[in-house]
C-alpha cells in the first residue's frame, strides 16, 4: 500500500471516530494574552490607484529592505482585515468553534472590551478582562508572516491583575475543573512565570491518570535571553504532579529550545528530521507529550512513543495568521477526546488547514467534512 493510500485510510479511521466523539462536554482554560490583529499584504507594484501586485514571499519582502541600507525605502501596506489576535484569543475562539466549553482570562479591553473580542466572549462560558490588548500589523505571505507586535499593554497581564478582577477563589476552580488548561505567548507575556508560580501554589495535585492537559505554547522565544527560557521550561516541567503536561512548537522554536538546552544532535538543530529533534526534546524535558508543528508535518512524543503526519497541502493558503494556534487547538481536542498521539496530530493539521483556506475556525461539523475531504484529496495541492 502506498504511503498516500495508508495516510486516506487512517484518515477515514479518524472521521468514523469523530462521528461518534461528543466536545460539548469538554471544558477549557485559555490565557492570558490578547491583540488586535490587522492583516496586511505588502504592495510589490503598484499598478493604478485600486490595483496592485502584492510581495508573496519573506525572502521577497527581506530583499526589498536589504537593499535599501544605507539608503532609504517607501514600503506601502494596504490592511485587508481587522479581527482578533493573540495566541490566546485564536486558540480560545477555535476551541469555542469547535464546541467546547471555554473559560478566557486575558488581555481584551478595559474598561469594555474591544469590538473584535466581543463575540468571542458571547461565545465563551465565562471572560474576564485584565488589561487593554496588544497590536499586531501581520504582513501575510504566501510561504509564512512576519508579526509586528505592539505590546506594552501586557505588561498588566499579572498576578495582581488577575487577583484584582477575577479572585483567587474562582481562579482555583477555573484552573482545577477544566479538562484543558492553556497557557500560551509566554514570549510576550512579561509576568508569565509570576503567574505560573502563583498557580502552584493553589492547585490542588491532580489524582489518577487522567489528569487534566496543560498546553504551553512559548511562542517564539527567540529574543529571550537563554537564562529565562531554561527558567520558563523547569517552571512547566513543575506542573508534572498537577496535569498532563505537553509543550507545543513549531519548528524554528524547536530548533531554539535544542539550541538553549544544549542538546547533542546529529546537526544541527534546523536540520535534523523532525522525528530526532521531537524525540531529543521529548527526552530531556520529561513532560507527558512534546509536540512540534512544522508547516507541511507534524510529530509528537509521549509516554516515548512517537508519532507522525504530513498535512493538507494548498499553494494558495488565505490566511496564515492564527494556524498554529488554530492547530494547538485542535491537537488537544484530540488529545481530550482519547484519540491516539497521531490522530490526534492529524486533527490538529486538519483544523489548521480548514483555517487557512477559509479565513475562519471551524465548527466540529466542519472538521469532520474537511477531514473527508482531506481523505479523498490526499497527496493533492488543494
Amino acid at each position: 500500500m502506498s504511503t498516500i493510500d495508508t495516510l486516506k485510510k487512517k484518515l477515514i479511521q479518524l472521521g468514523k471516530e469523530l462521528e461518534c466523539a461528543d466536545i460539548t462536554s469538554l471544558s477549557a482554560a485559555v490565557g492570558f494574552d490578547g491583540f488586535v490583529d490587522e492583516i496586511i499584504e505588502v504592495v510589490d507594484r503598484r499598478e493604478s490607484f485600486d490595483s496592485y501586485s502584492r510581495m508573496t514571499t519573506i525572502e521577497q519582502f527581506g530583499e526589498r529592505i536589504s537593499k535599501a541600507a544605507g539608503l532609504s525605502t517607501n514600503l506601502e501596506f494596504v490592511p485587508t482585515a481587522v479581527k482578533l489576535g493573540g495566541n490566546g484569543p485564536i486558540m480560545a475562539n477555535a476551541l469555542v468553534c469547535a464546541g467546547a466549553n471555554v473559560s478566557y482570562i486575558g488581555s481584551l479591553g478595559i474598561p469594555n472590551i474591544h469590538p473584535v473580542f466581543l463575540e468571542l466572549v458571547e461565545r465563551c462560558t465565562q471572560a474576564f478582562s485584565i488589561a487593554e490588548p496588544g497590536h499586531t500589523d501581520a504582513l501575510e505571505f504566501n510561504d509564512g508572516k512576519v508579526m509586528l507586535g505592539k505590546l506594552e499593554s501586557l505588561n498588566d497581564v499579572n498576578w495582581q491583575s488577575m487577583i484584582d478582577v477575577i479572585g483567587e477563589d474562582r481562579i482555583r476552580t477555573i484552573f482545577a475543573e477544566a479538562d484543558l488548561v492553556a497557557t500560551v505567548n509566554w514570549t510576550m507575556t512579561p509576568y508569565m512565570n509570576e503567574i505560573w508560580e502563583n498557580l502552584l501554589k493553589i492547585l490542588p495535585k491532580a489524582e489518577g491518570d487522567k489528569k487534566p492537559i496543560f498546553f504551553v505554547d512559548l511562542a517564539d522565544p527567540e529574543k529571550r535571553k537563554p537564562e529565562d527560557i531554561r527558567e520558563a521550561l523547569e517552571l512547566i516541567q513543575k506542573f508534572n504532579p498537577y496535569y498532563r503536561v505537553v509543550l507545543g512548537l513549531n519548528r524554528k522554536e524547536a530548533s531554539e529550545i535544542a539550541a538553549v538546552l544544549g542538546l547533542a544532535l546529529t546537526d544541527a538543530p534546523e536540520d535534523v528530521e523532525l522525528e530526532e529533534i521531537v524525540t531529543a526534546l521529548g527526552d530531556a524535558l520529561d513532560l507527558w507529550c512534546l509536540m512540534v508543528h512544522p508547516t507541511h508535518e507534524a510529530g509528537a512524543v509521549s509516554n516515548g512513543r512517537y508519532a507522525h503526519t504530513v498535512g493538507p497541502f494548498t499553494s494558495r493558503p488565505r490566511l496564515t495568521t492564527g494556524a498554529g494556534d488554530n492547530f494547538n487547538s485542535g491537537f488537544c481536542l484530540g488529545l481530550l477526546l482519547e484519540l491516539s498521539l497521531e490522530q490526534s496530530l492529524m486533527l490538529g493539521k486538519a483544523t489548521s488547514g480548514f483555517y487557512v483556506r477559509n479565513m475562519y475556525s471551524p465548527s466540529f461539523e466542519e472538521l469532520k467534512a474537511f477531514v473527508n475531504l482531506w481523505a479523498q484529496r490526499a497527496g493533492e495541492d488543494f
